[in-house]
């Protein structure tokens, strides 16, 4: 008998009768976080991201002022684009502006998939600048409830901060395969 059939047969008799074993599947579906706005902030902002926690009143003022002279792409169904510059195409932005489908206050993860206000996965990914609105109500604790919140036959793009990688020498590289700036304005 070769080595790998002696593996393989230990391991078919250790696993004998297992289909009549119920395992545990104790996964945690939910947290508890006391400040999920303050954790997310946290967490964005240790990725490098820009962020900004205002009352929804300030919103508007606030997006005029980070766009600046930027001339953007506005995804259809985003409210709150008046006053600044409209890109028409790819070629022509500086930047995007999106909203979220969920946002992952342990993570300081932004989940897009791409419904109403949130663009295409190029328009999110190929602009050098990424301002992205996110409701306090849009904020979850884990992983587990925001996939629960989300379609899984939607494309979903998951952005943890800026994009970086790092080279052979590990020196970090930032805007490589997406927005070198992410900026987040978290509603409250």
């Amino acid at each position: 008998m070769s080595a790998r059939e002696e593996i393989l047969a230990r391991i078919a008799k250790a696993v004998a009768g297992a289909d009549d074993v119920e395992i545990p599947r104790g996964y945690r579906t939910s947290g508890y976080v006391e400040d999920l706005v303050g954790l997310f902030a946290e967490r964005v902002d240790d990725y490098r991201a820009i962020v900004h926690v205002i009352p929804s009143a300030d919103v508007p003022a606030r997006i005029a002022e980070s766009v600046g002279d930027r001339r953007m792409i506005v995804p259809d169904g985003f409210d709150g684009s008046a006053g600044f510059s409209v890109a028409g195409g790819l070629d022509e932005a500086d930047g995007v502006i999106t909203s979220c489908a969920v946002a992952i206050a342990e993570t300081g993860t932004i989940v897009l998939d791409h419904g109403t206000g949130q663009g295409t996965r190029a328009q999110t990914l190929v602009p050098d600048y990424h301002l992205c609105l996110v409701r306090a109500d849009q904020i979850v604790s884990g992983v587990p409830e925001a996939i629960a919140r989300l379609d899984p036959a939607r494309p979903l793009t998951w952005i943890s901060g800026p994009s970086a990688t790092s080279d052979i020498e590990l020196n970090r590289v930032e805007g490589v395969h997406g927005p070198r700036t992410l900026e987040v304005i978290i509603s409250t």
